[in-house]
């Protein structure tokens, strides 16, 4: 499929192509940004500018409910919404000229991977995660200031109140237990340091269960696009407006049940291993305190009480085995009373994902 066929699959008309003078002063503005705000990256400001400017980048007419603007890495194009005022162009570029970055395609010029999603199985695996990442980097390059906000009946803080909110808050709690530096670096430097991390706590089968939730959130949200572009070809008394409402109503159903499954699958693997690992005071009023500040990233919804109750008995245990330190005791096998749970949860998580995505 060529190119142009592509394009109008997806609902994208070309108008103009920019100005080769105002894509110079975007990949300069933009490689500056990248220099400036990830130094730890050691980014070459000539190198990156070189390659950003041989990006073509087109004005186009979009369909409803799509980004403002789009990589399109078959023929590495980016495509603005023609309705962009010509000084907003930048900070709609980022997002796209990350992925140009990131980019690794064979000598066939077929895509292999993006940052952290890679192209070798059937479908792309890790799409959902990677976006979050991309944008949480943008977000970070434009200085927007993290809100509260609320998406499908979840309140959540997020640095991205209107790009991939849900997924950058699960990403941002990800980040606060892990840190920044893999994620951001097998981001940018498609590397397998974030995904081994990731592993040596939540194993393969954790990491495979949190990468298909951020994939499976990402491809409901698309559907609710397409659904919601369906929804103004007919008048509201149409019989197909209540069908795709209801259809509207499920993804959005989807997408809550699967970010909060795989919000809960995150903290308590984490903790749980950390738990174990607490050998002395100081390590547990550490734990504690991880514990107790990551209760301002996690979203809630009404009747949510996981965490909660989570929180309750992790705190019992933490009592317990402060006790045994306090008395100088050795004891460092004392189990959290959610130890249990977590095995049947990684089941219920795996079995979930596996029926979720007959949805698609």
């Amino acid at each position: 499929m060529s190119v142009e066929s592509d394009l109008k699959k997806d609902g994208i008309k070309v108008i103009s192509k920019l100005d080769p003078i105002v894509i110079n002063t975007i990949a300069r503005n933009i490689a500056q940004k990248l220099v400036a705000t990830f130094p730890d990256m050691h980014f070459d400001e000539t190198n990156l500018f070189v390659k950003l400017s041989r990006i073509e980048m087109y004005t186009a007419v979009m369909p409803n409910g799509m980004a403002e603007a789009n990589y399109f890495y078959k023929n590495s194009s980016i495509y603005f919404n023609n309705q962009i005022d010509i000084e907003d162009l930048e900070d709609f570029a980022i997002h796209e000229c990350i992925h140009h970055l990131q980019e690794i395609k064979d000598k066939n010029d077929k895509l292999l991977r993006m940052g952290l999603c890679t192209f070798t199985h059937l479908k792309p695996f890790g799409m959902g995660l990677n976006e979050a990442a991309v944008q949480l980097i943008t977000s970070r390059v434009i200085g927007i200031i993290p809100d509260y906000v609320k998406y499908y009946g979840i309140d959540m803080k997020t640095s991205s109140p209107c790009y991939y909110p849900i997924e950058c808050n699960l990403l941002e709690q990800i980040i606060y237990l892990f840190g920044e530096e893999a994620v951001f670096d097998s981001t940018f430097k498609n590397t397998d340091s974030f995904k081994n991390l990731f592993e040596n706590t939540f194993t393969k089968r954790g990491y495979e269960a949190i990468v298909n939730a951020f994939d499976y959130i990402l491809d409901c949200e698309e559907k609710i696009i397409v659904q919601n572009n369906l929804l103004q070809e007919f008048d509201e008394h149409n019989k197909k407006v209540d069908k795709i409402t209801k259809q509207i109503n499920i993804l959005k159903h989807q997408i809550a049940t699967t970010y909060m499954r795989a919000q809960n699958l995150i903290f308590t693997t984490y903790f749980d291993n950390k738990f174990s690992e607490i050998t002395n005071l100081e390590e547990l009023e550490c734990f504690r305190r991880k514990l107790d500040d990551y209760r301002h990233y996690i979203g809630r919804a009404n009747g949510y009480y996981f965490f909660d109750n989570y929180y309750t008995e992790i705190m019992c245990a933490l009592e317990h085995k402060c006790n045994i330190l306090e008395n100088g005791g050795t004891e460092t096998a004392v189990a959290t009373p959610h130890v249990s749970k977590i095995v049947a949860f990684f089941t219920k998580i795996k079995e979930f994902f596996s029926r979720e995505r007959n949805f698609s």
